[in-house]
């Protein structure tokens, strides 16, 4: 009896095997196309990844990775004993969540009213303008920002003073600069974030709607009770997603914004790091940092995965 179901689960496994087999080969052109693809993500992506090394070296470019000497941990325990590390740490954190939650409210709160315009034309003319500031680098953007928010010259300087108010160095003041910070990122962004909630609206049933119109729900209560929770899956997957980049708090961004009186509340791990390691040539110490956030990034989207999976009864989750 047990040899009878040794052999029945062995011809089982080789009929899976031989099925899969002739799966592969009936469509083994398509299965060619996607060489060039791995070939670039392993030597662009993997390859590179042994670089990290030289978080545990003291690098030097002449002497090379291997030739360099090890040293351990002392990198890292360079950064935490940083008289500046908690600062860092607190001004990238408190940015990038700030950035994460009001711009995953506003985006959500834009593809809900998108989804309520009826014009097809000015839909898509409103549309096409909220993804514009999405394509444009934030090298320009940053000068664009500059000149509106300048004390002399800006609009917005014009509109506080027209009000009655005092010109304000908003680029140069710690009670405001965050605040730029997060309405430009979210002016930036906000657009294309609704591209995959519009996608998610779209697979919602329309039979939904068309029960709840009969019932006499009205737009509010079609939205609340029928689009929300049908995206809640999309909502949740995007913010575990999200969370594992909560220390990227934005370089492009600050960089061509902050200065040195701001440094305050605008100076984050990722402008030290180029200051450490691109400016003074510290490249051990810096690939420190950047494997410590990647460590970070990591355990935060599985965290937020087994959080979201728990509260929820495993409803919402990415894996």
């Amino acid at each position: 009896m047990v040899q009878q179901k040794g052999v029945e689960m062995r011809r089982r496994a080789y009929s899976r095997r031989e099925a899969l087999a002739r799966e592969v080969w009936k469509n083994r052109w398509f299965y060619l196309f996607l060489i060039p693809a791995i070939v670039v993500i392993f030597l662009f992506c993997y390859k590179p990844m042994y670089g990290i090394v030289i978080a545990f070296k003291d690098y030097k470019v002449r002497k090379g990775i291997l030739g360099s000497d090890w040293i351990g941990m002392y990198n890292f325990n360079r950064m935490f004993t940083y008289a500046n590390f908690g600062q860092l740490m607190y001004n990238t954190l408190y940015i990038s969540l700030l950035k994460l939650v009001i711009g995953t409210v506003s985006t959500l709160l834009l593809a809900l009213l998108f989804n309520e315009l009826r014009n097809a034309k000015f839909k898509r003319v409103v549309q096409s303008l909220s993804y514009l500031p999405h394509f444009i680098s934030w090298v320009i953007l940053g000068g664009i920002i500059r000149e509106l928010f300048s004390p002399t010259r800006g609009v917005i300087n014009e509109i506080v003073k027209f009000l009655g108010g005092d010109p304000i160095y908003f680029l140069a003041d710690t009670h405001y600069f965050v605040g730029v910070l997060i309405v430009t990122h979210i002016w930036q962004s906000i657009g294309w974030g609704t591209i995959i909630y519009l996608a998610a609206i779209s697979a919602i049933d329309q039979e939904q709607y068309e029960s709840a119109v009969i019932d006499g729900a009205s737009r509010y209560h079609q939205a609340r009770y029928i689009t929300l929770p049908s995206i809640m899956p999309t909502v949740a997957t995007l913010l575990i997603l999200n969370l594992g980049s909560v220390m990227n708090a934005g370089f492009d961004q600050i960089f061509n914004l902050y200065n040195t009186q701001v440094y305050a509340v605008a100076d984050i791990l990722d402008t030290y790091v180029y200051r450490v390691g691109l400016i003074n040539f510290d490249y051990s110490y810096s690939a420190a940092i950047g494997l410590f956030k990647n460590v970070i990034g990591i355990v935060l989207v599985i965290g937020s995965n087994l959080v979201i999976k728990y509260m929820t009864k495993g409803e919402y989750k990415v894996w």
